[in-house]
C-alpha cells in the first residue's frame, strides 16, 4: 500500500525551527588533524594494516594497475579460478561484502570509531528490465534496513542502475519516444518514485548519484520531481552535484531559487566528478563544448564556493560533502566555526568511500563532524567494474595512492617505535 506524498507547501517561515543548528561556544570544538595516524588506523590490526601498505604500495605503480586489470579482465572472461585472490585483496579493502548481510561486520566496525554506513549496491553494467526490477528491490533492502539504525544514515542509488543509458539519453536529447519507450520510461519513474516513497515513509534519506553529462539532465529532472513530492516537511531525496563541470554552480544557485518557490528542501551532495577521462573524449570526439572545468584549480574554487552556498543557504539546504580533499574538508570546518555551525549539525554531513581516506574520516568523526563511509557491495564479478574504476581513481588522482602509502607507512613505524623495547 502507498501512502500519498506529502502536502505540499510554499511557506518557508517555520523552517529555521528545523535548520540550521548553531554552536554555543566555540572554544569547544576539538581540533581535527589529517596527519594523525594513531586515530586514522586505531581500529586495523598490525595484520591488516600491513596488507593495506602492500595493496597500496601495488596501486602506487600505474602501470601494474594497467597490466593487473588487464589480466583480471581475461581470468574473469575464461571463468578462471581467480576470485578468491580477488575477495581477499581489492574486494576485502573497497567493498563489505557480496550482500547486505555480509556488511554488517563493517557497519558495526564503523559504528565503533562514530562513523555512519552508506549501503551501496554496486551492481553494474545490467541492463534488463529483470535486472533493473532486481536493482530495485535490492535498493528497497537497504532503505529497509537504514530505517532501521542510524548507523546507516542515508541510502543511495544510481538510476542507470534501474534505467538503460540508452533511454535516459533519447529522453535528454528530446528524442520522440514510440509506444514501446514510453512505456519502459514510465516503468523507470515509477522505480525512481518507489525508492524515494519508500526513503519517505521510513524516515531515510537517499542520494541520487551523478553520471554522465549526456543522460545528466533527465537524472537532474528525476530527482527534481522527487524532491518537489518528499522533500517538503524534510530533507528525504538528495541530487549530486559534480563541481568539475562549469555549469554546476550555477544549477545549485538555479535550484535552491526552486526549491524556495515552491517550498521544500534542496538535498545536495557535493563531488568533484569521477567521468573526466571520458567526457573530454567524448566533447572532442563528438565536437561539443567540453563540460569539464578548464583546470583542477577551477574545480577547487566552485567546490569551495558551493560549500559557501550550501552553509549560507542552510535554512534550505541539507549537504553533505563526498570528497577525499583533505583542503576542501579543512575549509568546510573553518567556515562552519566561523558562521558558528556545530560541528554535529544534522544536516552537514562528510562522506568518503570505504577503503580510502581513512585519515579524513576518522579524524572528523573523532571531531564530533557527522561522516559516512560509502561501503560497495554486491557478487564480485558484478561489482568488478566498480572495482576497476576505483583502482583507476587512485592511479589517476594526483597523489592519491602515495598519500594512502605514505599514512600507512608513518602509522606502522609509529606502531614500532611506540612497542616496548
Amino acid at each position: 500500500m502507498q501512502v500519498a506524498p506529502p502536502k505540499r507547501s510554499t511557506d518557508m517561515s517555520n523552517r529555521s525551527n528545523l535548520m540550521p543548528e548553531t554552536v554555543q561556544g566555540l572554544t569547544d570544538v576539538k581540533p581535527v588533524s589529517f596527519e594523525d595516524t594513531s586515530i586514522a588506523f586505531s581500529s586495523q590490526s598490525d595484520f591488516k594494516l600491513r596488507k593495506t601498505y602492500w595493496l597500496f604500495a601495488l596501486m602506487n605503480k600505474g602501470w601494474l594497475v594497467n597490466l593487473g586489470t588487464f589480466f583480471i579482465k581475461i581470468a574473469l572472461r575464461l571463468h578462471l579460478p581467480i576470485k578468491f585472490l580477488i575477495k581477499n585483496t581489492i574486494f576485502e579493502q573497497f567493498c563489505g561484502g557480496e550482500s547486505i548481510q555480509d556488511c554488517e561486520q563493517t557497519i558495526r566496525h564503523l559504528h565503533d570509531v562514530h562513523v555512519g554506513t552508506i549501503l551501496d549496491y554496486s551492481v553494474e553494467g545490467e541492463e534488463t528490465e529483470k535486472s533493473f526490477d532486481e536493482t530495485t528491490l535490492e535498493i528497497l533492502r537497504t532503505i529497509e534496513r537504514a530505517s532501521e539504525s542510524k548507523d546507516i544514515p542515508f541510502s543511495v542509488f544510481k538510476v542507470t542502475g534501474v534505467a538503460s543509458t540508452e533511454l535516459l539519453e533519447a529522453v535528454q536529447i528530446g528524442d520522440s519516444l514510440n509506444k514501446s519507450q514510453k512505456a519502459e520510461f514510465d516503468r523507470v519513474m515509477q522505480r525512481v518514485d518507489t525508492l524515494c516513497r519508500r526513503a519517505y515513509e521510513r524516515n531515510v534519506r537517499i542520494f541520487i548519484d551523478a553520471e554522465e553529462s549526456w543522460i545528466q539532465d533527465t537524472i537532474d529532472t528525476l530527482a527534481y520531481e522527487m524532491m518537489d513530492r518528499y522533500n517538503h516537511e524534510r530533507p528525504v531525496v538528495y541530487n549530486t552535484y559534480q563541481m568539475y563541470r562549469w555549469e554546476s554552480f550555477d544549477h545549485l544557485r538555479r535550484d535552491t531559487a526552486e526549491a524556495q518557490a515552491k517550498g521544500y528542501y534542496l538535498g545536495v551532495k557535493l563531488v568533484r566528478g569521477a567521468y573526466l577521462e571520458k567526457e573530454r573524449l567524448r566533447a572532442h570526439e563528438e565536437e561539443y563544448q567540453d563540460p569539464i572545468q578548464a583546470t583542477k584549480a577551477d574545480t577547487d574554487l566552485a567546490f569551495n564556493g558551493a560549500i559557501d552556498f550550501c552553509l549560507e543557504h542552510r535554512d534550505i539546504i541539507s549537504v553533505c560533502l563526498g570528497t577525499h580533499n583533505e583542503e576542501s574538508c579543512r575549509y568546510c570546518i573553518q567556515q562552519m566555526k566561523q558562521l558558528g555551525i556545530a560541528s554535529n549539525d544534522s544536516h552537514i554531513y562528510f562522506a568518503q568511500l570505504l577503503g580510502m581516506s581513512d585519515n579524513i574520516s576518522y579524524n572528523l568523526a573523532n571531531a564530533d563532524y557527522n561522516v559516512a563511509k560509502y561501503v560497495p557491495y554486491g557478487p564480485v564479478d558484478t561489482v568488478m567494474p566498480y572495482l576497476f574504476r576505483r583502482a583507476d581513481e587512485n592511479k589517476s588522482i594526483a597523489g592519491q595512492s602515495s598519500r594512502e602509502f605514505n599514512l600507512i607507512s608513518d602509522e606502522l613505524k609509529r606502531r614500532k617505535n611506540c612497542r616496548p623495547r
